[in-house]
């Protein structure tokens, strides 16, 4: 039996959907700015995880039924039906709500929106957050009767730490960030709100930190549901014996070229010694200031070179990391479409203070290690991405902007403003560079590695430290990430996806004169799955991943 042609215009239904969304996953709508529904936790009950699946499956057979659509709406209808079967792959197949507690720490139980982002006045942000603390007992609860034992210890680290670090966080920074607001009866609110929900993810801490004793290493999707989460979620379909010679070519490629400037900066010297040697140049003042300063310096570079228009007069401001989301050294939290005025803040992690000074001291990254990240995160990288997505013609593309695309951009940006003369040739910065494009090939091998080939976190970290010459207590970190986060081969494959893009679009447009133009345009289109992208940039009649 077909199903029937729709009768209400695509736009209607768009809309529809939209507010459907955000419904189902409040915190991803409190991120965008739909303020609307402050205070709100996502359903994690089985009923509440049944509903989300059942509403994507509807959105793909909903969204498939317009099948005469053209041009731009044909476009976003695709890029709809893409999100929704990523996620559905991701919720279901993965089975990420009762594998998985990064489904949990990533998905909402952050109250940093309400804490940083300086949307509304003080009390009304600390009534919502109240609202908010109020419904984590609940959320706790669901997570507990939702996890399936045993985990992978990777996992259980995880998940302890994150669940930890808000139990702490909750009664710190949130009743901290609220102590100037003059109203007792609010902060006696808060104080009974955060205090119940601090206990509720303390307990849940204590409850994960139980299941140490029968924790397993049985973290890999295998090699099938690998292959389908990368179609799924990237539109990416390509046998993974040729997707791992892609990613293996593009570190011989980056190894090769570290190995031509590490004889210029440190002669006579091994590569190792040569990146002790650029990480050794730290910035005055540690990272977070010395990123601080490199920001106006990279924003003048992309004007002066001209190579991608800044919309807008938004900042990003830069701070540490929050205790409880340091799982990583470095990333950015911008302001959603339907915020306004509301600057980005790009956060930089300290060493674990429980590791060894030589081992803190080696993670706390080089001057042109981090201009790099600075780049990625904030210049011409996310930052920029998100300005251009948020002025997106397209609502659907300002609100999902996809992991290979955000990731994929923010890298490609670190080696495009190298190849158009940021640091003059010099052999330290380009060092930088190669430092960041490495780290990121090591987890387009791991991820294929620890999900598809029996590779074990042991040899993961070994690939991270020898192959692609990080530090250790980065390796520690990148091996374990990916285990619980498969998909982070997203930032090697999506900068490929981009670089030959740009090529091919840019041939018979007079070559690098046209990166502007082709920037531009690519970033216009919001975040949806490269192939996607390039379907439409290069008239193409089928989405395909070309590298």
């Amino acid at each position: 039996m077909g199903t029937a042609p729709p009768t209400e215009p695509w736009s209607n239904y768009t809309q529809k959907t939209i507010d459907g969304w955000l419904a189902i996953d409040p915190s991803f709508a409190v991120y965008q700015g739909a303020h609307q529904f402050d205070g709100k936790l996502p359903d994690w009950s089985a009923e509440g995880l049944k509903k989300r699946g059942d509403f994507l499956r509807g959105v793909i057979d909903g969204a498939k039924a317009y099948s005469t659509l053209e041009g731009k709406e044909k476009f976003e209808r695709d890029y709809m039906i893409k999100v929704a079967e990523g996620q559905l792959f991701m919720l279901e197949e993965a089975d990420q709500p009762h594998r998985n507690p990064a489904f949990y720490v990533g998905g909402g139980l952050d109250p940093n929106v309400y804490i940083a982002r300086e949307y509304a006045d003080k009390p009304t942000r600390m009534k919502a957050m109240i609202a908010f603390f109020d419904g984590v007992p609940d959320a706790a609860a669901n997570i507990r009767a939702n996890l399936k034992g045993p985990l992978p210890a990777t996992y259980i680290k995880y998940g302890v730490a994150g669940f930890g670090g808000f139990a702490d966080a909750y009664v710190s920074d949130a009743r901290a960030a609220f102590a100037d607001v003059k109203d007792p009866a609010l902060q006696q609110q808060l104080i009974a709100s955060s205090d119940k929900a601090s206990k509720a993810m303390a307990d849940l801490r204590d409850w994960l930190k139980g299941q140490e004793a029968t924790a397993t290493q049985d973290f890999a999707l295998g090699p099938d549901k690998f292959a389908k989460m990368v179609l799924a979620n990237e539109g990416v379909d390509i046998p993974l014996d040729q997707l791992e010679a892609i990613g293996r070519a593009d570190l011989k490629r980056n190894q090769d070229a570290l190995k031509a400037e590490c004889a210029k900066f440190a002669p006579g010297g091994t590569v190792p010694e040569c990146m002790t040697k650029m990480n050794a140049n730290k910035g005055a003042g540690g990272p977070v200031a010395t990123a601080t300063r490199q920001i106006p310096t990279l924003t003048a570079f992309v004007k002066e070179k001209d190579l991608v228009s800044i919309p807008g007069t938004e900042q990003a401001l830069v701070r540490e990391s929050p205790p409880y989301n340091r799982q990583n050294s470095a990333y950015i939290d911008p302001p959603g479409p339907f915020e306004k005025g509301i600057p980005s803040v790009y956060y930089i992690s300290p060493p674990d203070p429980t590791w060894s000074p030589e081992k803190q001291a080696a993670y706390i990254p080089g001057e042109r290690d981090l201009l790099f990240t600075s780049i990625h995160e904030v210049m011409p990288g996310h930052f920029l991405n998100f300005l251009h997505a948020n002025r997106s013609p397209s609502m659907f593309g300002r609100l999902f902007v996809g992991y290979a695309f955000a990731e994929g951009w923010a890298h490609y940006t670190e080696e495009m403003m190298w190849e158009a003369g940021l640091g003059n040739g010099d052999p330290e910065t380009h060092i930088g560079q190669l430092s960041n494009a490495l780290l990121r090939d090591c987890r387009f091998i791991s991820a294929i590695g620890l999900h598809a080939r029996g590779m074990s976190v042991a040899d993961s970290k070994k690939l991270f430290m020898e192959e692609c010459f990080q530090d250790e207590g980065t390796a520690d970190q990148q091996a374990a990430r990916g285990t619980y986060d498969p998909a982070y081969l997203n930032y090697t494959m999506g900068k490929l996806m981009i670089r030959k893009l740009r090529d091919d679009w840019s041939a018979t447009r007079g070559g690098r004169a046209a990166w502007k133009a082709f920037h531009d345009e690519f970033l216009s289109y919001g975040g949806p799955p490269v192939p996607l992208v390039r379907q439409a940039m290069m008239k193409e009649e089928t989405a395909k991943a070309v590298f």
